[in-house]
């Protein structure tokens, strides 16, 4: 019998550091992502509030291309030569806000290290566009990019991937390659990280968290999302498998990193994810960061550098196979 483990001893002598690192960062990036005040009542307006917050805040680099690809408006990283694959990124932002921009540095660092084409999509958000109107816009991306990707970047290969809100929509749109475009094949996998799962709010969302410390998420928050994105439903109707992909059958995919830490508000979201699709036979490489919180890496420690030196090795592997 193997007791069961969710970190390295490695990893568990960084924890102090890890600690100190968020102690010293968080209220900085609180401040920067306008966590704090009393946000406007009408949903529109507090959307686009916090859009206008997050718009300050994007770092473009001039490598990113804008392209209209199947209707959606998307930034395109391509490497000097043909692209090993093309990965279909998403944005966080709880459905709500963001866009592409926010993963410039990331998305143009992964092309040049990987050589593969980033396409990342600036899918429709809520409230104006609830469910589905953005995993419709990443499947017709996925369409675009499988029939037209090699011609267009050398490679028919796909893989998907995304942060928080784009965490679940690489998810969702993942399940939906398989499920209706039938070409789970061309997909090599994909790179879920601190994605919502379950929209009917798991216990961590609600906020029974395994341990406490500051978090970018709270359930209040995190329930202004779901009404937006889900408006009308319950919290069982929202746990349909065509809207949260930890409810959904999870055979047949390919092989998945899943990221969190063990602070984050979706916790539970991801070692729900990862456990269904390990027992369902998908090759599963689970990281959880202890103590540290939604959006780790913007708190430089020992663990985030772990988890980017696995992230970068993954990237390896799969390309690889």
């Amino acid at each position: 019998m193997t007791s069961m483990r969710l970190w390295s001893d490695e990893i568990e002598g960084m924890r102090p550091e890890a600690r100190d690192a968020v102690a010293q960062g968080f209220a900085v990036l609180a401040e920067t992502l306008g966590r704090g005040g009393t946000p406007p009542s009408d949903p529109v307006e507090r959307a686009q509030a916090q859009r206008a917050l997050y718009q300050e805040n994007f770092t473009a680099v001039p490598e990113g291309v804008e392209r209209e690809i199947a209707g959606v408006r998307c930034r395109v990283f391509t490497p000097e030569g043909p692209a090993r694959a093309a990965y279909l990124h998403f944005h966080g932002g709880g459905m709500v806000v963001g866009a592409p921009e926010m993963s410039d540095l990331g998305n143009r660092a992964l092309a040049r290290a990987h050589d593969v084409a980033v396409v990342s999509v600036d899918y429709r958000l809520a409230p104006e566009h609830p469910f589905p109107a953005g995993p419709d816009d990443g499947v017709a991306v996925a369409a675009w990019l499988l029939e037209h990707g090699h011609a267009e970047f050398g490679s028919a290969r796909l893989l998907t991937g995304g942060e928080s809100a784009g965490g679940y929509m690489a998810g969702a749109v993942l399940l939906r390659i398989r499920d209706e475009l039938h070409a789970i094949d061309r997909v090599l996998g994909a790179n879920l990280v601190f994605g919502v799962f379950d929209w009917g709010r798991s216990p961590s969302q609600r906020g029974f968290r395994p341990h406490a410390g500051p978090d970018l998420l709270d359930p209040d928050g995190i329930q202004f999302f779901q009404e937006c994105y889900l408006p009308g439903l319950t919290d069982d109707e929202r746990r349909d498998p065509g809207i949260s992909p930890a409810y959904a059958d999870l055979r047949g995919l390919p092989p998945l990193l899943c990221s969190v830490g063990s602070t984050d508000h979706l916790l539970d979201d991801t070692l729900l994810l990862a456990a269904r699709a390990a027992a369902a036979g998908t090759d599963v490489e689970l990281f959880v960061a202890p103590d540290m919180p939604h959006g780790f890496m913007a708190f430089p420690c020992g663990i985030t550098r772990a988890w980017a030196a696995i992230t970068d090795a993954w990237f390896t592997r799969v390309l690889a196979g």
